[in-house]
């Protein structure tokens, strides 16, 4: 009996090892297939890895260094006839640009019977593209600032304080309408060309 014992066993460790060498050769091609897939995303052949999709994840307006140019400036802005413009060796490594409001802001200011006139210019050390956005959405942007200027106190004009909250709230207010249009804002400050409260 026992060697009909010895006889069944046999087979049934031939079944297992069989089936082990199987399971190690199915993992051993799912492994090289993983690495194959991984490798040729790395280096960009398949989309969804590697370089090409980081640099597609990134297409915000760039910061402008002094003396660097500009791939999306606004017409005029590099005249070609003027004299090459000078930088100045300290003060911010960017390039500022400007961008001026071509209608002035007239509204009633909140729970006052008195009115506030001003023209404001924005400021941006990114690309042209924010100033083309600026151009394109300066209707959606003026109501913005409007129901700014009309949700303001009186006594935020009478002190240099009152008026830089004013500044940071438009501020605000510009880069969230360009972040809705757009998907970026940009703009780092709001100023005053002209202001009378009466």
């Amino acid at each position: 009996m026992s060697k009909k014992d010895d006889k069944g066993d046999a087979p049934e460790g031939k079944k297992k090892s069989g089936l082990v060498i199987k399971l190690v050769g199915g993992l051993v091609l799912l492994a090289a297939g993983g690495g194959g897939v991984f490798g040729a995303m790395a280096a960009g052949l398949i989309p969804g890895g590697g370089a090409h999709a980081e640099e597609a994840e990134d297409n915000s307006p760039k910061l402008i260094k002094k003396g660097d140019e500009d791939p999306y400036a606004v017409a005029g802005e590099g005249d070609e006839a003027a004299a090459p413009y000078v930088f100045g060796e300290t003060g911010s490594e960017y390039r500022t640009v400007y961008f001026t409001f071509e209608d002035e802001f007239t509204s009633n200011l909140r729970d006052s019977p008195a009115l506030v006139q001003m023209s404001l210019a924005a400021s941006t050390q990114r690309d042209g593209r924010v100033l083309m956005w600026l151009t394109e959405h300066e209707l959606a942007i003026r109501s913005q600032l409007l129901i700014d200027l009309a949700d303001t106190d009186e006594i935020e004009f009478m002190s240099p304080e009152g008026k830089e909250r004013l500044q940071a709230r438009m501020v605000a207010s510009i880069n969230r309408v360009l972040t809705e249009e757009e998907g970026f804002g940009g703009i780092d400050k709001v100023y005053f060309r002209s202001l009378i409260v009466q």
